[in-house]
């Protein structure tokens, strides 16, 4: 994407560990970051608009951004459904998109400007071919895979898997997406009321909203599928070696599409759709769908550990461990105790959703050295949650079929396991030497609620 050119020593404290991000609900997060970050984006967004108002002018910018709506809410729509085991924080998913159409925007519009009118005085025309073959696919996909190493690097505990990384990269290119649109758009509507060609509007919103819509978000969800699979890894090796490889990989789509419709006029465009880009489509269909299977998995094997623990009830884990059960039992909620009910249920199946997916990482052995104190924080949330669900009238009520409680609606009364210390959750076996399972079934006996946090012990 480029401006439209004319033809012309002592020890400390001790701190304390991160806590858990709880569904984004209980997190007490410093104020001057995100005011600083969101102040960030918006002056980026208005240096993008004053950037498009001198290049195509008013009206280009107001028929730019009626077209780039179009696509942009089916194409995010599509992200969001994909996350609907544990949805992502709103307010990361926001800043995820508004990243994309700002920063990533800007900055991609300043870069490749720049660079090509660098070696246009020696490439004369082909400069503009270089500029988009060669240099926005590089400076594109690094601006947009910065957000997501950020959020990788910063926000770890937030990086579940493939399927989050999919979803950010989708919503980040998504955004970018969005601004590209306006410009290219409104360049074409500038164009046409000079040459009384209007209809080419038309077409270019036809070839980039509805055929290739996805184009960006495709590109983008390699890096997301990278750093999803070095959330998950292992060894070291995977962990750099899949990020690596996905922004690599996201660069050659990138410039093998941005070839395919500068070079030749454009006739190569129809074979590297069909033969590239839909099949990389596929794929990206395929690996959703498998994670989506593999997510109900990993929460259905935890579920009966967690029922044996006391942290959830046994009546609940068919209400728990499918979406059509999740969504069932908050629609009958919301019908007959209201939207507030209908909410804490929902929080109830998030928290039990995290403290699932954590404690599959756990046994994978692909969590730090705050593992224990983030499960204990989960622990916690789950019990909290479930608490707050029953002070609603009829909240857990509302999907029994008939009304009567059924066997086990309620948690036993906490007692003191084998391995228990007073006060806490049992201990697994191994667990302060190495990141092993921690497995119910080893500790019969319900837990009691744990106490405020402590720093996490040493592995």
């Amino acid at each position: 994407m480029t401006f439209r050119q004319s033809t012309s020593g002592a020890s400390g404290p001790v701190v304390q560990p991160p806590t858990y991000p709880l569904g984004a609900r209980h997190q007490r997060r410093g104020v001057l970051a995100p005011v600083l970050g969101l102040v960030g984006l918006g002056i980026c967004g208005l240096l993008v608009v004053g950037v498009l108002l001198s290049d195509i002018g008013t009206g280009g910018v107001v028929v730019g951004t009626l077209g780039a709506l179009l696509p942009v809410g089916p194409v995010v729509a599509a992200f969001l459904w994909m996350d609907r085991w544990e949805p992502e924080p709103p307010r990361m998913l926001l800043v995820a998109f508004l990243w994309g159409a700002c920063f990533a925007a800007l900055a991609a519009l300043l870069i490749n400007t720049g660079a090509e009118l660098a070696v246009r005085p020696a490439l004369g025309e082909s400069s503009a071919i270089l500029g988009a073959v060669v240099v926005a696919p590089f400076v594109e996909e690094t601006m947009k895979g910065l957000f997501l190493l950020g959020l990788f690097w910063f926000r770890r505990r937030e990086f579940d898997g493939v399927l989050d990384g999919i979803v950010y990269a989708g919503l980040v290119a998504a955004g970018f997406a969005f601004t590209e649109n306006i410009l290219y758009l409104g360049a074409t509507f500038a164009e046409g009321a000079q040459t009384g060609q209007s209809g080419a509007v038309l077409v270019v919103l036809l070839l980039r909203g509805v055929f290739s819509p996805f184009a960006h978000p495709l590109f983008t969800a390699m890096i997301g599928i990278g750093l999803g699979l070095a959330a998950n890894a292992r060894g070291p090796v995977v962990r750099v070696a899949a990020p690596v490889g996905g922004y690599l990989l996201a660069v050659v789509l990138h410039a093998l599409w941005n070839g395919s419709a500068s070079l030749a006029d454009g006739q190569a465009l129809v074979l590297v759709y069909l033969l590239v880009m839909v099949p990389i489509f596929g794929f990206v269909l395929l690996v959703v769908y498998y994670q989506r299977r593999r997510e109900q998995r990993v929460i259905a094997a935890e579920l009966p550990g967690f029922a044996h623990a006391g942290w959830i009830v046994p009546s609940e884990i068919g209400l728990l461990q499918s979406l059509a059960g999740r969504r069932g039992w908050r629609r009958a909620v919301r019908r007959r105790s209201g939207p507030a009910a209908a909410k804490a249920v929902g929080q109830y199946q998030g928290a039990v959703t995290e403290l699932a997916f954590l404690r599959h990482k756990i046994a994978r052995g692909s969590v730090g050295p705050y593992g224990r104190q983030w499960h204990d924080d989960l622990v916690r949330e789950v019990v909290d949650a479930r608490a707050r669900a029953v002070g609603m009238p009829g909240a857990l009520s509302a999907a029994w079929s008939p009304r009567m409680p059924p066997p086990g609606w309620a948690p036993p009364v906490p007692r003191s396991g084998p391995g228990a210390e007073p006060g806490r959750y049992p201990r697994p076996p191994g667990y302060g030497r190495a990141p092993t399972p921690w497995l119910p079934s080893q500790h019969p006996g319900p837990p009691p609620v744990p106490p405020p946090r402590q720093p996490p012990p040493q592995y």
